[in-house]
Formats: structure tokens, C-alpha cells, sequence
């Protein structure tokens, strides 16, 4: 590793620490030749990702768009940085999981949708609005009628699996 002080190539790694959920690793080293210290840090590298968008253009996949437009959805709520940092690592992760590497705005736009249906109401309706290219109010009202459809299966599924004799404990009474 290039010393970027002295530009010498040789270096001793002073500390390794895991960072960002495991992406990367952040390596402390020391310049063998002028002893200053620097901080290095390795990630996989990843084949490029190519968002199709809805025009048919492409360009490269842009993480920090992708966030960006999440912290706009969820401005003036209570939901923490992090969480927000840990949505785009989840949706990246998965998005590199795939086995292609061009992938379609929509389907990026429905997996920030699926992700911020459980986290904030006000945030998905706000990203719905952006991404759906709402045009009125009616917009407004199916996203929301969509988003309550959504939760009430999620309760009666819930609620089926508690009530299933699966979930019941099995006590046999014996004499």
C-alpha cells in the first residue's frame, strides 16, 4: 500500500477492524519509511450494477442516489441515519445477489417501498409519490388503501399462525 505522504509502497498493519455490516474492512497501517500513520480501507469489489430506467437509459447503479432519495422520503421523522444506512446496505446486498447485473429502476423502487412499509407510513407515501409519479390526490388515496390492504393480511397471517395447532403446545395428559 502507497504511504500517500512520503509515497512509499511498503507498510505494516497496525489495526484491522470490520466496518459496515461486514462490507468492508478498515486497516490502520504504519509507513515503513517516514513511521507517519494512515488509514486504508478494503471492500469487495462488485461487478457494476446497470439501472435500466424508465426511458430505457442506462447508467451505473449510484448507492448514494439510492439514499438520498430515502432520506428525502423520510425528512422530519423520527427514523434514525443508521436504519437508513442499513435499508441501502439491505437493498444493495441484495441487489448484488442477483444473478443479473442489469437491473430496472421499478424493481429498486418497490424494494425501497417494501422496506419502508414497516418502517414509516408518512416515508413510503412520500417515496410512493416520487417513484409512482403520483398526479393527484386519488394517487394519494390507492397508495393508501394499498398500504392498509397490505397490513391487514400481514395481521390475519400473523394471526393464523398463533392460532394454528402448530403454534399450540402439545400437552398430553397421562395417568
Amino acid at each position: 500500500m502507497r504511504c500517500p505522504f512520503c509515497e512509499h509502497t511498503e507498510s505494516r498493519v497496525l489495526e484491522s477492524r470490520s466496518t459496515e455490516s461486514g462490507q468492508s474492512v478498515r486497516r490502520r497501517r504504519q509507513c515503513l519509511n517516514c513511521k507517519r500513520r494512515f488509514t486504508t480501507y478494503e471492500r469487495i469489489e462488485f461487478v457494476p450494477m446497470i439501472a435500466i430506467k424508465r426511458d430505457g437509459k442506462r447508467e451505473s447503479f449510484d448507492r448514494s442516489k439510492l439514499l438520498r432519495g430515502i432520506v428525502r422520503a423520510c425528512e422530519k421523522t423520527a427514523i434514525a441515519p443508521e436504519r437508513l444506512e442499513a435499508i441501502v446496505d439491505d437493498i444493495e446486498l441484495r441487489l448484488h445477489q442477483r444473478p443479473k447485473r442489469e437491473i430496472h429502476t421499478s424493481e429498486i423502487g418497490e424494494l425501497v417501498l417494501d422496506s419502508l412499509k414497516d418502517l414509516s407510513e408518512v416515508a413510503y407515501v412520500r417515496f410512493a409519490s416520487v417513484y409512482q409519479q403520483f398526479q393527484g390526490v386519488r394517487d394519494f388515496v390507492e397508495a393508501l388503501d394499498r398500504l392498509r390492504e397490505s397490513r391487514l393480511e400481514e395481521n390475519f397471517e400473523r394471526q393464523q399462525r398463533q392460532d394454528s395447532p402448530e403454534s399450540t403446545p402439545n400437552c398430553a395428559i397421562s395417568s
